[in-house]
């Protein structure tokens, strides 16, 4: 609720220029910087501990948020956008710090021939519980939103926070098995860095980072803005974005058989079809239809489900144990940097290019056709840099093609046929 579209929808009824909501896209993964310093205390402090201490911390803040919208009747438009910003910028550095103790905890309970599994678990579970999110959002900003309607919001987002702590305290206690990590001796990030496969996978994070930071968000204002749509629609829409995330767990569970690399190439070269289809929409070479969108929708939420999970995984795999915590931090920060500097730099962007347009090579260019051309363009580097992933034990492209179009369709033909 306060990290997506209900967020930027609010934002947008206060004013926010493209540039601001490309801020509050990317604040959330900007501060994620903050697990380099953090890493060196989690070991100390204890996994549980560090993460349920910056958890329940950022709860508070959300609260603050849901007080933000009553507010109109003392404080104007301007007055309220600056409180919104900065009560996001302390939810999100909570969440930044505390952050970086959840995937080396992670990582220390999951054994590794089951880690694909689990992450598209997870994946499923999260998606699923954010398509009824959505469903909720869109009914209570169905028609006409109103500041308490948005405070309504925010308030049970605040009130799931709470009740997420419970979960997380049932969380059995990992055992940090790296021996460096409660060394206060300098930590060797030349080293870290330098450690191939692992530098590759960095690479490949942050370009894919850049391509896809403010898509979410820009979609949202494309929808809003060019496409005249009322926030209940567009929330509507947004939602099937998470059923997508849900089908992820189809590809996911043969992450472990399959690796990372052959899905990770997948999904991106089904990003550069995704974004060419937005590209055709902004620039008026498609017509507007519901179908087109929910599609688009649908297939981003997949593939962004898929790319994450795989990175996330490849990760657990070529990490060594020694210095584990230093090496999630500097993969979660690297990537979450380019995360949040990217809707930012797309919102300046957007913003430079204004209201011009022109017609060039069949496509009407404004300043959301061009902001999803460019984007696209980055997908591309991000294709070339998946391809130089070393990963030994993964197999091709065309096993994984050849399992999705020609083996599995044939096994689900011959359940429904035995059953006959």
């Amino acid at each position: 609720m306060v990290l997506n579209s209900p967020m930027v929808l609010y934002a947008k009824t206060l004013g926010a220029s493209a540039t601001i909501l490309g801020i509050i896209a990317g604040m959330m993964p900007l501060l994620v910087i903050f697990q380099i310093p953090a890493a060196q205390h989690v070991a100390r402090i204890g996994y549980k501990r560090f993460v349920y201490a910056g958890w329940g911390t950022r709860v508070l803040f959300i609260f603050g948020m849901a007080a933000v919208p009553v507010t109109a009747f003392f404080l104007n438009e301007t007055s309220r956008l600056g409180l919104l910003l900065m009560l996001l910028f302390c939810f999100n550095l909570s969440r930044g710090i505390s952050s970086a103790g959840w995937l080396p905890w992670i990582t220390s309970l999951v054994p590794a021939p089951v880690r694909g599994r689990y992450l598209a678990r997870d994946a499923a579970w999260v998606n699923l519980a954010s398509f009824f999110s959505f469903l909720l959002a869109a009914f209570c900003l169905r028609s006409n939103a109103q500041a308490w309607q948005f405070s309504i919001l925010f308030l049970f987002s605040a009130l799931m926070g709470s009740m997420s702590l419970v979960f997380l305290k049932r969380i059995p206690e990992g055992t940090p098995d790296d021996p460096e990590s409660t060394s206060k001796g300098p930590v060797p990030w030349g080293a870290i860095i330098s450690y191939k496969p692992f530098q590759k996978l960095l690479w490949l994070v942050v370009a894919w980072a850049m391509a896809y930071g403010g898509l979410s968000a820009f979609t949202v204002v494309f929808l809003k803005i060019q496409c005249g749509m009322g926030e209940g629609k567009i929330l509507l829409l947004n939602s099937v974005f998470f059923l997508g995330g849900l089908c992820s767990l189809v590809l996911g569970t043969k992450l472990d058989r399959l690796g990372s690399k052959p899905v990770l190439t997948f999904a991106i070269i089904s990003w550069l079809l995704i974004i060419g289809g937005w590209s055709m929409l902004a620039g008026q070479v498609l017509p507007l239809s519901l179908g087109l969108v929910l599609a688009l929708q649908f297939s981003m939420g997949l593939c962004a489900a898929l790319v994450n999970m795989s990175n996330t995984r490849l990760a657990m795999a070529i990490v060594p144990k020694m210095g584990r915590n230093h090496f999630f931090a500097l993969f979660s920060v690297m990537s979450n940097v380019a995360l949040g500097l990217a809707p930012i730099v797309w919102g300046l962007i957007i913003d430079a290019i204004g209201k011009r347009q022109s017609m060039a090579l069949g496509l009407e260019w404004n300043r959301y056709s061009f902001f999803f051309v460019a984007s696209g363009s980055v997908m591309v580097v991000a294709l070339g840099f998946a391809l130089r992933l070393e990963e030994p034990e993964a197999a091709s492209l065309e096993t994984l093609l050849r399992e999705l179009l020609i083996e599995s369709p044939q096994r689900v033909w011959v359940r429904l046929w035995l059953r006959e």
